[in-house]
């Protein structure tokens, strides 16, 4: 199997997790915070709902310095357009890593800040890591945010607490 099949397989069927988890976001509490340090709840949202963003950047460039980059966070402030987005984003990263062969799987790729390197590593871990895992970290951290605002969690891979029957 090609990686970019593997690669695109698991983006659509974590795709279909995602959105179970962005549907239930209350938006009329976007600017709530579980502490001062962490993200609120409507910046985490758009940040997941970008990350497949990330995966097209991996794809068509060698490096990406952040001194040089300009990037737009997302703000979107209601669920349909928030999910719209990321389903339109999930089309686009799943498209191009369909195109993508094994070999450029393995060019090289490098995050900066000017003349600080980050990280070089092959395109196929940037993927692995900064986009799918770092995407499945912040679905996690979403639903301790749910939890916390009494609101309940999907479940991810099987029932959740809240949708297993009692007995």
């Amino acid at each position: 199997m090609k990686l970019a099949q593997s690669f695109a397989t698991e983006l659509e069927y974590e795709a279909a997790i995602t959105v179970k988890f962005l549907e239930r976001i209350p938006m009329d509490r976007f600017d709530w915070t579980p502490h001062e340090k962490s993200m609120s709840l409507g910046r985490l949202a758009n940040h997941i709902g970008e990350l497949p963003g990330w995966i097209p950047v991996t794809l068509n460039s060698d490096e990406l310095d952040f001194d040089q980059f300009n990037y737009t966070r997302w703000d979107y402030r209601d669920n349909a357009s928030l999910i719209e987005a990321f389903k339109a984003s999930i089309q686009n990263a799943t498209q191009l890593l369909l195109e993508t062969s094994n070999e450029a799987f393995m060019d090289l790729w490098t995050l900066r800040r000017g003349e600080h390197i980050t990280f070089t590593l092959p395109k196929a871990a940037v993927i692995r890591n900064n986009c799918l895992n770092h995407l499945y970290h912040h679905r996690a951290q979403l639903s301790v945010y749910l939890r916390l605002l009494d609101i309940p969690v999907p479940g991810a891979y099987g029932p959740s607490a809240d949708e297993k029957r009692a007995g």
